[in-house]
């Protein structure tokens, strides 16, 4: 009997109109269309042209408000990804479709309801990325003069996580009778309340939507913190990363993967894909122009503040072709602790000056930066897949629809030449391409036990 090649996963991480901080300024971004329909089918579109696991969206709460330069100079505006990947459900029809939303400033009721029903609307193509916001301009906006600290988050989000399942659990697979003769819409024996009262929510249930198509929608987080990295054992399916190195990404992947058997998972049940910022060239010198004038077009308040708000610390006052300042210790960060620790090992292993490190950081913020041709992009790809340090990977175009389509055009057909990328979809759910089992609803569970 053959063994069916590995093959990876990848994502379409859509900032918009592009991962690079001057994204918007470059000759062929579709900056004056951001909050256009067209804009976002069209890239979908091409994404699955391509046979992309999912796209992906990012999300936050507020402008960034604590660095002055963020409205003139950044892209400050961006639609609600659930509502946005709701239209792109129906003019899809394989794609997953992944939005973020924060257990820190939302209610488990809510973020079930809404997933359940995006799962239902696509036919079972919706995933959640987790995550915990990082920004105290986000908490003024919810009633509060200062995020919750670290620890809390992560407490926060794991009750969430679990009340949230509960929740597309409380309905069982065959609740749904829909028996017009008989009269009986739903069995209420299949129907369950949760009555869940923890140290954060008090939730009675059901859910008013029934089970989604997928059992649960994919749960995906993004956090590689010690905490992130436990949330992430006990609760995640994708984890969405930020390594520079080999050897780093090779770590993280055995250590997260190391701590699944001590909650009862397989290594198959969690998918690991960090993020990658390609620049793509027909030829090494293309690669290189296409590199240099992304540089060229950073304001450098803009460069400044991006940094900042990185590594949570205001280095406006410093001067721009020094090194940076005595930054304090990551347990003293309040924001982004991993990414915060990535950017400070980046400029220490490497002697940037601030200038340099927003220019390095700039596209890809704190994520792996790959250039050159179709040919090399893929060897680099292949090399931290076939070595042990990701399941697949979340592409990060430095611009769009440009950075999208030479990904698409040029780099895939490589990696399905080398068999290393699908040429067709094989199922029909997001799980089905993830290659992730479909979750027993926890009342099943419950009764097999009981049996058994």
């Amino acid at each position: 009997m053959s063994i069916e090649k590995r093959q990876m996963k990848l994502g379409a991480f859509f900032m918009i109109p592009g991962h690079h901080v001057a994204s918007w300024r470059h000759p062929e971004s579709a900056t004056e269309e951001i909050l256009q329909f067209d804009l976002y089918k069209r890239l979908a579109k091409i994404a699955e042209n391509g046979k992309f696991d999912m796209i992906f969206f990012a999300d936050g709460y507020a402008v960034n408000d604590d660095i002055d330069s963020a409205i003139e100079h950044t892209v400050t505006v961006r639609p609600d990804p659930l509502t946005l990947l709701s239209a792109i459900s129906a003019v899809t029809t394989k794609i997953g479709l992944t939005a973020t939303v924060s257990t820190t400033y939302n209610e488990p009721y809510h973020v079930a309801r809404k997933f359940a029903s995006l799962d239902h609307i696509s036919g079972g193509r919706a995933a959640w990325n987790v995550v915990t916001s990082s920004k105290n301009a986000e908490a003024r906006n919810f009633n509060q003069d200062e995020h919750l600290q670290h620890e809390s988050r992560y407490e926060r989000a794991e009750e969430f996580v679990n009340v949230v399942r509960a929740l597309w659990d409380s309905w069982e697979d065959e609740a749904l009778l829909i028996d017009k003769k008989a009269g009986r819409f739903a069995d209420p024996d299949k129907v369950h309340e949760i009555n869940h009262k923890g140290n954060w929510f008090s939730v009675k249930g059901p859910l008013n939507v029934s089970r989604p198509i997928q059992g649960h929608p994919v749960v995906i987080q993004a956090g590689s913190s010690e905490a992130g990295k436990e949330l992430a054992a006990k609760t995640a399916e994708v984890i969405f990363t930020a390594w520079q190195t080999l050897e780093e990404a090779q770590r993280f992947y055995k250590e997260v993967k190391g701590r699944l058997a001590k909650y009862g998972r397989s290594s198959e049940d969690l998918k690991i894909m960090p993020g990658v910022f390609p620049i793509i060239g027909r030829t090494e010198e293309e690669a290189d122009e296409k590199e240099q004038l992304l540089r060229e077009l950073i304001p450098e308040k803009a460069g400044v503040g991006l940094l900042s708000v990185l590594i949570s610390y205001d280095l406006s006052g410093y001067p721009v072709d020094g090194p940076l300042p005595n930054l304090p210790n990551v347990n003293e960060i309040n924001g982004g602790k991993s990414r915060f620790q990535l950017v400070k090992d980046l400029a220490d292993r490497e002697q940037l000056t601030i200038r340099e490190l927003y220019q390095r950081i700039a596209g890809a913020r704190g994520h792996r930066e790959i250039k050159g041709t179709p040919v090399q992009i893929a060897d680099q790809l292949q090399e931290w897949f076939e070595n042990h340090a990701a399941d697949g990977f979340n592409i990060m175009p430095p611009y769009l629809p440009g950075g999208l389509e030479d990904f698409v055009e040029l780099v895939i057909p490589e990696l399905q030449k080398r068999g290393l990328f699908r040429t067709e979809y094989t199922g029909n759910t997001l799980r089905d391409h993830l290659g992730l089992r479909r979750p027993h609803s926890k009342q099943v569970e419950q009764t097999l036990k009981k049996l058994s």
